[in-house]
């Protein structure tokens, strides 16, 4: 099993009570071209600007191929394994979904990325259901503007 997943659980209540913090940055993430490649693959998406290194040096401002933006913004899912909580007695959670998702810097083939999660929201919608809403911002290494902010929503029900 990964080890992002055997953090120890906290409570409800000390879950609620780091709304407005930030809880943590997750490790880097390496977007190379095998990566893009393969995502490119999977959505179908083999727009040269992904795909093809040599074009996409001559004929864009990049200089290299990029990744896709919902390759960077489907990392998400691993960032947030490694820094938020387990909140005690959950026995799913679920994507609601997002309020705000804005991709501001391409992210070039070779660089990394990382999490920054913040911690906006954890309110009770049913006695069983958390609405948890959590803004990251994704970091591309040695660059000053982030690949994407995103203003995350997930669903955590309880046994």
């Amino acid at each position: 099993m990964n080890e992002v997943w055997k953090k120890p659980p906290v409570s409800l209540s000390t879950y609620q009570d780091m709304v407005g913090q930030e809880i943590g940055v997750s490790s880097w993430h390496l977007i190379d071209q095998r990566r893009i490649n393969i995502y490119a693959d999977v959505i179908e998406d083999h727009q040269f600007i992904h795909v093809d290194p040599e074009r996409a040096k001559k004929e864009t401002a990049f200089g290299s191929t990029i990744a896709h933006g919902f390759l960077t913004m489907s990392l998400l899912s691993i960032m947030s394994y490694e820094v938020m909580p387990v909140i005690e007695g959950t026995s799913m959670g679920v994507n609601y979904g997002f309020d705000k998702l804005r991709f501001l810097s391409p992210v070039r083939a070779g660089s990394r990325v990382r999490g920054r999660f913040t911690l906006a929201e954890a309110k009770l919608r049913k006695p069983k259901e958390l609405l948890s809403r959590t803004n990251v911002t994704v970091e591309i290494e040695g660059e000053e503007k982030p690949a994407l902010i995103a203003d995350w929503i997930g669903l955590i029900y309880f046994s």
